[in-house]
């Protein structure tokens, strides 16, 4: 049976040239350790810049999940995107699923190109680790950003009712899709208002799920296995970096109360803005708003505008 065009590879492609033009190379570090971490660096570090690191989230690699934003952010930094560890060009044949093993593949990433302060931002998945490396490297991380990420759950919650899939096994195999009518379900959850993929050719999602979830599907599930796994509140370190919490309005991923939880747990170091009438993946559903957060908090080093009491705004 003769497959469809290849959309997603025509738009990796794509994704490949911004990050190009934006003045990124590919880069390969050998950790040594059988640890191998892809990244896309810059062509020429500039030491007037300040460094800001992009973290992705499940679902796609770091040129997917960065390939709208970089532009916006290069001409202020020094921009590193890395793909997580079995994403993209990035494997191990190490044991360790943590996010806290994550956080410190990347951490040696940047002592690899010899960035010892920096910023990052973290979507999903990707907030998990920037969190992780904020506490384990306090003195290099400067500004936090944690987008949609339930850094503050607990294992209790996935029986208490907190989640829409409260199953670990069923949400492995939805944010890891292994066939269109997964990957319908993962869109579903994920927007407030989701695209129309029930009319999608599933040759185009099976294109997409080939390109983008066809390798180390077990070892991706069980990175999502290892996040819940005896996770308690007090044991969460609480950051000491400014922090930007962002939200969408109606996840149903990771439910808004996290967010709420988060910065209960962090304080006046941290601010919460929670985006109206988005879901779980707001920064596609409202981009320019994402954009203008994270110019606001990062290159004006302004708190988002809103209540002094709470730290807490909706827009």
């Amino acid at each position: 049976m003769s497959r469809c065009f290849s959309f997603t590879r025509t738009k990796n492609w794509c994704f490949r040239s911004t990050f190009t033009r934006s003045g990124l190379r590919s880069e390969i570090t050998d950790l040594k350790d059988g640890t191998v971490m892809h990244c896309w660096v810059p062509k020429t570090r500039k030491d007037s810049k300040p460094d800001l690191l992009l973290i992705h989230g499940l679902g796609a690699n770091a040129l997917w999940q960065w390939g709208d934003v970089i532009q916006h952010f290069a001409p202020y930094f020094n921009v590193y995107v890395p793909d997580l560890v079995f994403f993209g060009d990035s494997y191990t044949t190490r044991p360790e699923r943590t996010e806290s093993f994550q956080a410190q593949c990347l951490m040696r990433v940047m002592e690899a190109h010899s960035v010892q302060k920096f910023s990052l931002v973290g979507l999903s998945y990707g907030g998990f680790v920037g969190y992780s490396m904020a506490a384990q490297f306090a003195e290099a991380v400067e500004r936090v950003v944690i987008c949609c990420s339930g850094i503050c759950m607990e294992e209790k919650d996935l029986i208490e009712g907190v989640f829409a899939v409260s199953d670990l096994e069923e949400a492995g195999r939805i944010l890891v899709p292994q066939s269109p009518d997964k990957l319908r379900e993962l869109v579903g959850y994920t927007f407030f208002r989701p695209p129309p993929v029930r009319l999608i050719p599933s040759c185009f999602l099976a294109d997409f799920i080939d390109a983008m979830c066809g390798e180390y599907v077990e070892e991706k599930r069980d990175l999502i296995r290892a996040v819940p796994k005896d996770r308690r509140l007090s044991d969460i370190p609480k950051l000491t970096q400014p922090t930007l919490i962002i939200w969408g309005e109606h996840d149903r991923v990771f439910p808004l109360e996290l967010g709420h939880r988060l910065k209960r747990h962090l304080g006046d170091n941290a601010y919460l803005t929670v985006v109206k009438n988005t879901g779980h993946a707001f920064n596609v559903e409202r981009p320019k708003e994402f954009i203008k957060l994270l110019k606001s908090f990062l290159v004006d080093l302004q708190p988002p505008p809103g209540n002094p009491v709470s730290n807490t705004k909706a827009i």
